[in-house]
Order: structure tokens, then C-alpha cells, then sequence
């Protein structure tokens, strides 16, 4: 499953918000720096799912605040 995020990295508390059915808010506490915001991201959207991390991925917009993001199947 494929879907659009958008985060706003260094908010003051973590959340995850469905826009609509493909498109999804995420707010995270950790900096824009480094990864840690993407990390932070994929560990909100694995919590939310009820998936394991590795199982989350950013297919594109590693750099900007509007990603592309998967979730692959458990097997």
C-alpha cells in the first residue's frame, strides 16, 4: 500500500492524521537533520498500522516534507 505523507519535523508532540484515504499528516518531535525526522516518521506510520518498522519505507521524498511512503505486506 502506497500513500502521501506530509510531516512537519520538530512539532511539539507526535501524531499521525488521515487527510483522506491516501494522504496522511505526520508531526514528529525529532529535527529535520540527519534522518531523524524520516526515522521518526516511519516508526509513527509502523505504530499507527500496527506493523513492524521494517516493513515501512519512504519510496521517495527522503529530502522534503511531502514523501511517498509503503507498506509492505507481513509475511
Amino acid at each position: 500500500m502506497r500513500f502521501s505523507v506530509v510531516v512537519t519535523p520538530g512539532a511539539r508532540r507526535e501524531l499521525v492524521d488521515r487527510i483522506d484515504a491516501s494522504r496522511f499528516r505526520v508531526a514528529v518531535t525529532a529535527p529535520a537533520r540527519e534522518g531523524r525526522a524520516n526515522a521518526a516518521v516511519v516508526r509513527a506510520l509502523a505504530e499507527f498500522f500496527g506493523v513492524i518498522p521494517s516493513r515501512v519505507r519512504v519510496i521517495r521524498g527522503a529530502t522534503s516534507r511531502h514523501k511517498i511512503v509503503e507498506i509492505g505486506e507481513v509475511l
